[in-house]
């Protein structure tokens, strides 16, 4: 059984997906980011970065793994999916994780940031990282125009881009003069494990007959 530690974010997606799609028992518990959940002692004892997500292995000592990047290459690894075993195949999915962990995510966190968030709008920095994520969406597409995925087969690294790229008009962007860019994210929406990973999230501890925090510590504790 995996534990799961989550909330409705590009990242925490990434995750439900891949359990979806690697048809693992989980349970989903909800962080409530509002009311920063995510900085208690309770919760950094399992993530010192105070960061979602963060997922417990029940059936391996309760191992912890947090950072939603290695959490992908934690459970490809452990069932055997989404990662290929050959040296080059495995190096080739990493390199594109590293590409979606390192630029897309930062970058169009930032764009999320100054477009949608900041209380004063600076023109340039809308502009900066609205303009770096066009770039970065520019290098998929290129690539995809000759790869059905990113790393040849649909994989991890997949997994970990989509949800970004799903949230692009959210951060100001788009992605209509971007064919290869379009067809991948629309092909990939129509996956059963996106359609219902995409979702979660939801009102997970309804007719627990506790709080939202209670259960997450019965967990923990």
């Amino acid at each position: 059984m995996i534990e799961l530690f989550t909330a409705a974010t590009p990242n925490g997606h990434k995750v439900t997906i891949a359990l979806e799609e690697m048809g693992l028992e989980y349970t989903t518990h909800r962080i409530d980011l509002g009311a920063k959940q995510q900085k208690e002692d309770w919760y950094l004892k399992l993530n010192p970065n105070g960061r979602i997500p963060t997922i417990v292995d029940r059936d391996c000592e309760d191992f912890v793994v947090f950072e939603s990047g290695a959490i992908l290459v934690y459970l490809a690894e452990k069932t055997g999916q989404f990662m290929p075993q050959d040296t080059k195949g495995r190096s080739l999915v990493m390199q594109w994780l590293m590409f979606q962990m390192g630029g897309v995510g930062p970058m169009q966190g930032q764009a999320n940031v100054f477009h949608r968030y900041a209380p004063e709008k600076i023109p340039y920095a809308i502009e900066r990282y609205q303009k770096e994520c066009t770039r970065l969406y520019e290098v998929l597409n290129e690539r995809l125009a000759d790869n059905e995925y990113l790393a040849g087969d649909y994989s991890i690294a997949d997994i970990a881009t989509w949800p970004w790229v799903s949230g692009h008009k959210w951060s100001g962007l788009s992605i209509e003069d971007l064919p290869h860019l379009t067809r991948w994210f629309e092909q990939i929406a129509k996956r059963e494990a996106v359609i219902v990973g995409k979702d979660i999230p939801d009102e997970m501890e309804a007719g627990t007959g506790k709080s939202k925090v209670e259960v997450i510590r019965d967990f923990v504790i």
